[in-house]
């Protein structure tokens, strides 16, 4: 079935169940168009799933080859960073072979979960050459993927990550509470992805925190990081960091991975949260934060800069640390606090011109 005029258009995405992708449809009890596959349970590729989705079943030839009759065209955000190049290649032929238009959005110029950029490089140049159309979130991700594949994407921002109900839930709530007389910052080193370099980033930190009038750091870390049992124990990280924390210098937060609520919790209680990337490209917990109203603090590798005005920016990439422009920049957020975020009118008003120009690229692709 092709679509056209207002008919639905059926789009197996990669994945389906992530905040991203969801969001990029239409407006919850608003009409539209898009319909998303679910995503196969890779336990049982014949039943749907809401839950798992990794590995991404239909990133196969095989799966297209034999559902081609469900979608009209596949679009592909994540899940295929443990997909050869060659497999990846197969996937685009068999889409050719159907007929299916393939939309690739770009989130990451360089993977943050791997060390060098060889290997994703390969997979860009097989899905960017192949793709009918190309989505990405900044003008310079934009400008980065036009100088290296003489490709022009459409630049779409990314939407909401918090659900509109509960964002004006907890800026409503934030706004009401008398305002904190402390000013409260975060850096979440989580599992330390390749792209996190804590050994720059930390101690320069927290040299400008405690410049700062009433400023209190708070670091987080999962167990496998910070504890002697875990599988990524980082002894030397766990002994500055307890040394800092029992000087009172920092609070230090040992827990493993946040559920939703959580999350919001956690991040709806900084004033700044702080990106202590060294590479990268965009970032879904930086559009969090907006959501919330906690500034950040971002490095200048990526274009994460770009996404938010809200976001300032600090010299920080592979050739090391600006702990100059670091201080700077956290002592600027200090004197310009609190920030309120997005509005839902704001983030709803957005949403909605970024699922209709989604529409409006499949409805061409498929209307060629």
């Amino acid at each position: 079935m092709s679509a056209a005029g207002d008919s639905i258009i059926r789009v197996a995405s990669v994945p389906h169940s992530q905040v991203y992708i969801r969001h990029t449809d239409a407006v919850p009890g608003e009409p539209g168009s898009v319909v998303r596959l679910p995503d196969p349970d890779p336990r049982n590729p014949g039943q749907s799933t809401e839950a798992k989705w990794w590995p991404p079943v239909m990133l196969d030839a095989g799966w297209i080859r034999e559902n081609a009759g469900s979608f009209d065209l596949m679009h592909i955000h994540f899940g295929f960073d443990a997909i050869t190049p060659e497999d990846l290649r197969a996937v685009t032929e068999e889409l050719k072979a159907q007929g299916k238009p393939l939309v690739y959005t770009v989130h990451d110029l360089r993977n943050p979960h791997h060390l060098t950029p060889d290997a994703h490089n390969a997979q860009l140049d097989v899905l960017i050459r192949a793709a009918d159309e190309l989505i990405t979130l900044t003008p310079g991700a934009a400008a980065e993927v036009e100088r290296r594949w003489g490709r022009a994407p459409h630049v779409l921002p990314h939407p909401h990550v918090v659900d509109l109900d509960e964002l004006e839930r907890r800026q409503a709530r934030r706004l009401a509470e008398t305002p904190r007389n402390e000013f409260r910052v975060g850096v979440h080193l989580k599992s330390l992805r390749p792209n996190m370099m804590e050994g720059a980033v930390l101690p320069s930190l927290l040299d400008a925190v405690e410049a700062l009038p009433g400023a209190v750091l708070q670091v987080n870390g999962h167990p496998d990081i910070l504890t002697p049992e875990g599988d990524k124990y980082r002894p030397e990280l766990y002994r500055w960091l307890t040394e800092a924390a029992d000087a009172g210098r920092l609070e230090l937060q040992v827990r493993d991975y946040f559920d939703e609520p959580q999350l919001w919790d956690y991040l709806s209680g900084l004033d700044v949260s702080v990106l202590p990337y060294r590479f990268g490209t965009h970032s879904g917990w930086l559009e969090a934060c907006t959501d919330l109203g906690t500034s950040v603090l971002a490095p200048s590798c990526g274009f994460y800069a770009q996404q938010r005005l809200s976001v300032t920016e600090f010299v920080h990439n592979e050739e090391g640390l600006d702990a100059q422009s670091l201080a700077n920049a956290l002592k600027q957020l200090h004197g310009n606090r609190p920030w309120p975020g997005l509005t839902r009118e704001e983030r709803t008003a957005e949403r909605r011109r970024v699922a209709a120009a989604h529409e409006a690229i499949y409805r061409s692709l498929l209307d060629r």
